[in-house]
């Protein structure tokens, strides 16, 4: 790809902390364990230089994708043609003024719901086992439990995809069930800031504990899956709708419905990513043929597939 090329150039001239990987395995960097090669994969050190990076790729239209944990996403067996650009723990600064927690984006929500408890401040619990990026969670809403980001969130600093830098506040982002505006409008999560509430750090800790306990009793935690696999469809549960259609531990190829809870696509081992996906394809067409009902992913296709 032409780009490629014009990307490496510009970070080798112009900034100096921030990594490319060429022919980068994408294994790497989804809990699906699956996909093939990013033709270039970069990672800023800072937002100054992914500020810096963004108005460059924008200028000259270099086609991106950004990722985090890639706890939400599956790529494709055949790879990424688009630049990815990951925000991870290479930007995850936090900092805390009273009960006011401002993190970037990069950082681990579950690392900030635990920073937040040794600082006796409630309000992140629900978020304790979500494994993805700050990012993440407020681009789509993340929730667990009975809470939402949206319930703590106060104000984000976005890049929009004309390169500027703007705070908005929560009222701003259109957040409801795993939506957010800037799933349409391609803003690009920078910090976000919580407001959270004083409280009992034996306390927190022990409602995180409890969501823990519940968790490992109900979710296959110990198989590469990217957490609920589709969403809530109104007036029902996705995972009931899959085990009534008699589809938990149906498996193709490597990939299953979890035995030990019908909502999750898991890679059983060895999976690839076209396994997963024409699983997935067959839960939606049988939940839809049976009970009349279209079950909506969560998880992000990135690349190409087959229909």
């Amino acid at each position: 790809m032409d780009f490629i090329n014009k990307v490496k150039e510009f970070i080798e001239l112009n900034l100096v902390d921030t990594m490319y990987f060429p022919d980068e395995d994408m294994k790497k960097h989804t809990t699906f364990k699956t996909g093939g090669t990013a033709d270039l994969l970069v990672e800023p050190q800072s937002i100054d230089e992914l500020h810096k990076l963004m108005k460059f790729v924008l200028n000259e239209e270099v086609p991106y994708i950004i990722i985090g944990r890639g706890s939400n996403l599956l790529v494709s067996d055949q790879g990424v043609r688009e630049l990815v650009i990951r925000i991870d723990k290479n930007l995850s600064k936090y900092e805390t003024k009273n009960e006011t927690l401002e993190v970037e984006a990069g950082a681990a929500i579950i690392d900030v719901a635990h920073f937040a408890q040794r600082n006796s401040l409630s309000g992140l619990e629900f978020a304790s086992g979500i494994p993805g990026t700050v990012g993440g969670a407020v681009f789509m809403n993340a929730g667990a439990y009975g809470g939402e980001v949206k319930d703590v969130l106060e104000e984000v600093l976005v890049l929009t995809t004309d390169g500027h830098l703007v705070v908005k506040s929560v009222d701003e982002l259109g957040l409801g069930y795993r939506t957010s505006v800037m799933q349409r409008n391609g803003d690009i999560v920078l910090k976000a800031k919580f407001k959270l509430q004083k409280g009992n750090q034996e306390v927190i800790q022990n409602e995180i504990n409890e969501l823990k306990r519940k968790r490992e009793e109900s979710q296959p935690l110990e198989l590469p899956s990217a957490g609920s696999t589709f969403k809530r469809p109104t007036g029902y549960f996705a995972g009931k709708l899959i085990q009534d259609a008699g589809l938990k531990g149906y498996r193709i190829g490597g990939a299953q419905v979890s035995l030990k809870h019908a909502g999750f696509v898991v890679n059983s081992g060895n999976a690839s990513s076209s396994d997963i996906y024409n699983l997935i394809r067959h839960i939606q067409a049988e939940v839809k043929k049976q009970f009349g009902v279209t079950l909506e992913t969560e998880v992000k296709l990135i690349g190409e597939f087959n229909h």
